[in-house]
């Protein structure tokens, strides 16, 4: 199984402080839940231990949002969340 990356998912992962890693991790390795339009979601959480936006966080949240192409994920986009 391959982790494929829609452009639209590279621009979001920049912008909301996810790495290609975390996202292949979390659609590896992370909780599985239905999502719209017939995508899969997964969650999963990391140790941050840092600063985002000026504001320090414990812990970062990856949801990644995939559709399956053959044995393939493709990722169409990703959401953060710190707390």
């Amino acid at each position: 199984m391959a982790v494929r990356f829609h452009p639209h998912a590279r621009e979001r992962m920049g912008g909301r402080g996810a790495t290609e890693s975390e996202v292949r991790a979390t659609v590896e390795e992370g909780e599985r839940f239905p999502a719209k339009f017939g995508r899969i979601g997964f969650r999963r959480n990391f140790p941050f231990d840092g600063e985002w936006r000026g504001k320090y966080y414990r812990t970062k949240q990856v949801e990644a949002y995939a559709v399956r192409e053959e044995t393939d994920w493709l990722v169409i986009t990703i959401i953060t969340r710190y707390f």
